[in-house]
């Protein structure tokens, strides 16, 4: 489906072989060390599928990457807009990030944060509601607020039922206990105001290495109870 520059990690290989729309799409968990390349594991099917998508001319919000803080958001955002801007098939995506703190309003004036560069993903708030991106990266506090917020329900509107086709939530094992549970209600709520086909979502995550590399079994069943779907054992 896409050249990557490099071939990739095994790890990798396998995620996008489970990950891709075009294959398996089957939800998968990525845990391994830091800086193994957990991003591109989830973010070359993603980006891949959003590409094709687009270019059957759907509208809307095609994936959603959940992260438990706005400065892993904000790092990740970058990372993203130079992938976007260095592959050829990915040419004309919109990523957008949406988390607290850029309010979007000063932005208006000088045109910043309204269009992607090979650094930065678009930030402006009325940007993104008029021209619902094809990702949208932000965090679980704030998508409560966007499924809450009139205003902010124009994120959605050129969503059908089954535009919506990926879930990633980075650093899965960050959100534990109350929080946890939050983020679990929070996407069961996404689905039902979306209308999202049962089985439709493919749902990812990462996280840390597992303290027993052996059993996956505790770290695939916490998934299931965020996301509400099952991980089989192949799916770590």
């Amino acid at each position: 489906g896409f050249q990557t520059e490099y071939p990739g990690f095994s790890h990798q290989e396998q995620a996008w072989q489970r990950l891709s729309s075009l294959h398996k799409a089957d939800h998968t968990l990525v845990a391994t060390g830091t800086g193994s390349g957990k991003t591109e594991c989830f973010l070359y099917p993603v980006l891949d599928h959003c590409a094709r998508a687009r270019q059957a001319g759907e509208g809307g919000i095609k994936a959603l990457v959940i992260y438990p803080m706005n400065a892993l958001a904000t790092d990740q955002a970058r990372r993203i807009a130079e992938l976007v801007a260095s592959v050829p098939a990915f040419a004309g995506l919109r990523v957008g990030l949406y988390v607290g703190g850029n309010t979007g309003n000063s932005a208006s004036n000088s045109g910043e944060g309204m269009v992607m560069t090979p650094h930065a993903v678009i930030t402006d708030r009325a940007t993104l509601r008029k021209h619902p991106p094809d990702i949208l990266l932000t965090n679980y506090k704030m998508l409560d607020y966007l499924m809450l917020r009139p205003k902010d329900r124009q994120l959605w509107a050129a969503n059908q039922p089954a535009t919506l086709r990926y879930v990633v939530v980075d650093e899965l094992h960050t959100f534990d206990g109350a929080q946890g549970t939050d983020l679990a209600l929070l996407l069961r709520r996404l689905r039902a105001r979306l209308k999202t086909p049962q089985g439709h979502l493919v749902c990812a995550g990462t996280s840390a290495t597992l303290g027993n590399a052996a059993d996956t079994a505790p770290l695939r069943e916490y998934a299931r109870q965020i996301f509400g779907v099952p991980f089989g054992e192949e799916a770590v």
